[in-house]
């Protein structure tokens, strides 16, 4: 096993920590932290709960931002002690501890770097996530099942929180769509890389000849909006319907027309809610998913880039981002970045951070050339 040049991959590390302060703009996260104190410790904060709510949340976020660069560099200043001290000593048990830390550093360093490339307009955003069964029949409606089960797994693993909106049942199996917040920081930049068609090659368990199907289920991601947002919609511009929350197979689930459908009349926009117990909450919920919706067109007709974040994902043949293989072999390809992993399972159980990071990277790769 060669030996490591502790010194060179010290300076490799400081020369990428530097670069990431760079780009993260310390001066202004601290400036920020310092406003958004103020504004944390006015005595009518509370007067407007949702106000309140995205100040705290947004302090804490930028004051993460600044703890975890100090701690990055407390801890490759301490390496660099440990190594110094190692080889004054002799001591081989510290070598491997340093050795341990190195490999540690260069992973979190990598990942901090990917965030800093999370600079679009909304990145910073929670976000609002939907998936639809596509062509497929029972399977599609199973694979739309299995990738909620997936991005529930995956924001479970890093700890954010995460609130069902809506879910509609398929007959047999599985989910017509489902709607989710996933609450953390950056949660829209990171996840919308996940936005298009994904693509199931399996055996199917519902066709009882044992034949090969292919499914297609869609994702789109959006910004979750904030009370700096005004997004303001006329009452005449919406149609309101009221109905009867459903289970699996269609089985009312409530006795009463608590759920929501809004319809937005001037573009179309309809978002259902009925996971929540009365139909002020899902009215409440469905207008915070359309005005999330209505914000990210508005951004779009501003900068003429239409199907820039959640796009028109038709969840069929020929559209596809990332395929799924159970049979003939296991594979999960992403067909934009070439990321792949063999083992499905794990990726199927909420481990993409491969996949997204290397979307990040690819999608500024994509911006740069076209700039």
């Amino acid at each position: 096993m060669a030996e490591i040049d502790f010194p060179a991959e010290i300076r490799a590390l400081r020369a990428k920590f530097n670069s990431i302060e760079q780009v993260s703009d310390v001066e202004t996260v601290k400036a920020d932290i310092a406003e958004l104190e103020e504004q944390a410790v006015a005595p009518d904060l509370w007067d407007d709960q949702a106000q309140a709510q995205y100040v705290t949340s947004r302090l804490s976020h930028r004051q993460g931002e600044l703890d975890r660069l100090k701690e990055l560099q407390s801890r490759i200043d301490d390496m660099e002690v440990l190594v110094g001290l190692a080889h004054s000593e002799g001591d081989p048990d510290s070598l491997t501890e340093a050795e341990n830390e190195l490999k540690e550093l260069q992973k979190a360093l990598e990942d901090l770097e990917v965030v800093t490339l999370l600079a679009g307009e909304y990145d910073e955003r929670e976000a609002v996530v939907s998936i639809r069964s596509g062509a497929g029949g029972v399977d599609a409606a199973d694979f739309a099942e299995m990738l909620l089960r997936m991005y529930m797994r995956w924001a479970e693993r890093r700890g954010y929180p995460v609130q069902v909106l809506d879910t509609s049942y398929a007959e047999e199996a599985g989910l017509k769509s489902a709607t989710f917040e996933v609450k953390g920081p950056y949660a829209f930049g990171t996840l919308s890389v996940e936005a298009g068609t994904h693509r199931l090659v399996r055996i199917s368990p519902f066709d009882n000849q044992g034949r090969r199907q292919t499914s297609f289920a869609a994702v789109e991601v959006i910004p979750l909006i904030a009370p700096t947002d005004h997004i303001e919609i006329p009452e005449s511009d919406i149609r309101v319907d009221v109905f009867r929350s459903s289970g699996p197979g269609g089985q009312s689930v409530n006795t009463t027309d608590s759920a929501v459908r809004l319809t937005h009349l001037p573009t179309g926009v309809v978002v259902s809610m009925q996971n929540e117990k009365s139909q002020i909450q899902n009215r409440a919920a469905a207008m915070r998913v359309l005005q999330s919706r209505l914000l990210l067109l508005k951004q779009e007709e501003e900068n003429a880039e239409k199907k820039a974040l959640a796009g028109d994902v038709k969840a069929s043949w020929g559209d596809q981002m990332r395929s799924y293989v159970l049979h003939p072999y296991q594979m999960v390809k992403d067909l934009r970045t070439n990321h792949e992993v063999g083992n499905t399972s794990s990726v199927l159980d909420g481990e993409i951070d491969g996949f997204i990071d290397a979307g990040i990277r690819w999608r500024a790769e994509q911006r740069q050339t076209a700039e």
